[in-house]
């Protein structure tokens, strides 16, 4: 059946669906790819400094008294990510210790682990101090935003909210804002 890429499962598809629909759900309310990209930059900067590498039959060694480091700084950043995830009210402070963190693994950590673990870092939290917890744009209902309209009223005129219809609330409207001007047509000193 090469039209029906699930097989012949009943509700298979709906279930498929309902997960990613959750998932898009879960992922949309949380800063998701700031700690992806800080979970990510952990994972090159533990394994970097404890991996021999052989490039065309020439051992490189990267371990240096920079293991311990390493693994901190690693481990810091990946539960950062996690963090991030789980906790979003800390993703100010996550950002600003991921990005931290990331640039003291450049001098600590084997050059950031080979500038993969810095890079992503940077980036992770530089998208975790961006993100904004409020909902986007399409999905906000838009009023209309009208200036006051002034209506004549029993002492000079008086302004009006467009949308309440209640009286007062335009700064600078009427004669109680110090309008000497309407003081004066009424008759006052």
């Amino acid at each position: 059946m090469i039209n029906e890429p699930f097989g012949t499962l009943p509700g298979l598809r709906d279930r498929i669906d309902g997960t990613r629909r959750r998932f898009r759900i879960w992922r949309g309310g949380r800063p998701f790819w700031a700690g992806l990209f800080m979970l990510s930059a952990g994972a090159p900067i533990i394994y970097f400094p404890y991996v021999h590498i052989t490039l065309k039959g020439v051992a490189v060694a990267l371990a240096t008294t920079a293991g311990a480091a390493s693994l901190i700084i690693g481990i810091l950043l990946m539960t950062l990510g996690v963090t991030l995830w789980f906790h979003q009210q800390v993703r100010v402070f996550a950002g600003v210790a991921g990005l931290l963190l990331s640039l003291v693994s450049f001098p600590l950590a084997n050059f950031g682990g080979l500038f993969f673990g810095l890079f992503f870092g940077l980036v992770g939290g530089s998208l975790a101090c961006a993100w904004d917890p409020s909902p986007p744009e399409a999905e906000v209902q838009h009023t209309a935003v009208t200036p006051p309209v002034t209506v004549p009223g029993i002492e000079g005129h008086m302004a009006v909210d467009n949308l309440t219809g209640q009286a007062g609330g335009a700064p600078g409207a009427g004669p109680s804002h110090g309008d000497e001007s309407a003081a004066d047509a009424r008759g006052a000193p």
